[in-house]
């Protein structure tokens, strides 16, 4: 018996006006691996999941894991890209549901090239109380 059920994302759609803008954001700004581009449609290697980058896609939201979330904020900001919000702890994950236990899920938020809003996410240990 074979397991028909959903066993993980295989892709993410973002909309993009400009193609070249955002490729080069996605590749160039962020560091991620071109797959392909047929035509109007762009893929980007998020990890293991393909970033479909295309004029038709609604906008959506999607969370990147980066080692050094205070370092990488830095960096993006010096390259020109517009951060939304600064790293912040968004909870304490003492059970290990999303991450290591005992870790705080630190998060940012910048947007992209065309205007979408992306989160940067990292688990850190947690503030001393």
């Amino acid at each position: 018996m074979t397991d028909d059920g959903v066993s993980g994302v295989v892709q993410v759609a973002q909309h993009a006006d400009n193609l070249e803008r955002a490729t080069a954001f996605y590749t160039e700004t962020l560091g991620l691996p071109l797959i392909a581009r047929f035509g109007p449609l762009v893929f980007v290697d998020l990890g293991g999941t393909r970033l479909l980058l295309e004029q038709a896609a609604p906008p959506a939201m999607i969370y990147l894991r980066v080692g050094d979330l205070h370092q990488r904020v830095t960096e993006l900001r010096d390259a020109g890209v517009d951060v939304v919000a600064e790293p912040h702890v968004i909870f304490t994950d003492t059970e290990g549901v999303f991450g290591p236990a005992g870790c705080a899920e630190w998060q940012a938020f910048v947007r992209d090239s065309e205007g979408n809003l992306v989160g940067l996410v990292a688990h850190q240990d947690s503030p001393p109380a």
